[in-house]
């Protein structure tokens, strides 16, 4: 480089560099590079610049006991009405960064983070899941709203309902039902929701203490806490006779009954080992499993040259289902 300025002095830069081969980004990159590294003379203080005892007079009273939790904006217009200017908000907030207090001055209430929960199933009627989604009515802004509670570990709906609004009464009579029908004790079913008003509500918070029934919530706007009940609305919805809306309450019903009709006693569920939720929810398993195994045997004695690594087995069935499965420290 210090050729190509010497010889730049004499025949210009560009002159230079083609001479000596070396492209001009290059040379003006590394002058700059030089010219950093040099000991620069100070930059002189600008005329406008608050002075070194107006800056400790800004802050000293951004610092006062009635100022230490307000914006520097509210600090300025409280200053003004009182006739007094010391600087712009902009100059106070450039001065609160320089000391490193330029995060949030207001006293606010911090609230602790929502525990995450994680919830474990080992057979049925252990935990269920509840939540109520809309079904678009005959006409603009009409809904049916649809309640459903499904047991975590086997997929099966264990009660629906569908209604003309949300109430949490109307939720109170459907888990008040659905545990009746599955003969739930005391101390045996935890009940999971998200954070609706309903979910929330007294009328079912007290019927699930009188019921020995644990409830947990999901945390605030966090789906995923809630996924077995979004999973199966999904398949509600997607269904290919699933209709754009209802023309009334009594088609909404119709349609759910036999939609849950053949969800719990049809539907083949990947999630399941492909059995229906109605076999895993009433300890059917193993006896299907035999049964497909029986099958394959028959099938590999038959033709084993078609089964290329190993004997068939049936799909297997899970042990567990979890909402929020602990991840393991490392």
């Amino acid at each position: 480089m210090a050729a190509v300025s010497e010889l730049a002095s004499a025949v210009g830069t560009s002159a230079a560099c083609q001479a000596l081969r070396m492209p001009r980004a290059s040379y003006y990159r590394d002058r700059r590079k030089t010219s950093f590294l040099e000991e620069t003379v100070p930059r002189p203080l600008p005329a406008r610049a608050l002075r070194p005892a107006e800056q400790e007079s800004v802050l000293a009273c951004l610092h006062q006991k009635r100022f230490q939790d307000r914006s520097p904006a509210a600090v300025y217009a409280t200053l003004l009405d009182e006739g007094q200017y010391l600087c712009s908000i902009r100059s106070m907030y450039r001065l609160l960064e320089k000391r490193g207090e330029s995060r949030e001055r207001r006293d606010q209430l911090t609230h602790p983070p929502y525990q995450k929960p994680e919830l474990l199933a080992t057979a049925s009627n252990q935990l269920w899941s509840w939540d109520i989604t809309k079904l678009l009515g005959p006409l603009k802004w009409t809904y049916f709203y649809l309640y459903v509670i499904l047991d975590v570990f086997s997929r099966y709906v264990t009660g629906w309902m569908v209604a003309m609004r949300e109430s949490a009464e109307l939720a109170k009579r459907l888990i008040a039902e659905s545990c009746q029908k599955q003969c739930i004790q005391p101390g045996q079913l935890t009940l999971h929701a998200d954070r609706g008003a309903s979910m929330r509500s007294k009328p079912v918070a007290f019927l699930l203490a009188d019921l020995g029934v644990t409830k947990t919530h999901s945390r605030p706007h966090v789906s995923n806490d809630n996924p077995y009940s979004e999973s199966q609305f999904r398949t509600l919805k997607y269904r290919p006779e699933f209709p754009d809306r209802f023309g009334c309450i009594q088609d909404s019903r119709a349609f759910c009954q036999g939609f849950f009709r053949w969800y719990n006693g049809e539907h083949r569920h990947s999630s399941l080992g492909l059995l229906t939720p109605a076999m895993v929810h009433y300890h059917q398993t193993q006896r299907v499993l035999e049964q497909r195994q029986q099958v394959l045997d028959a099938a590999y004695q038959l033709h084993p040259e078609r089964f290329v690594r190993s004997a068939p087995r049936p799909p297997a069935v899970p042990t567990e289902a979890w909402i929020n499965k602990p991840v393991p420290l490392t």
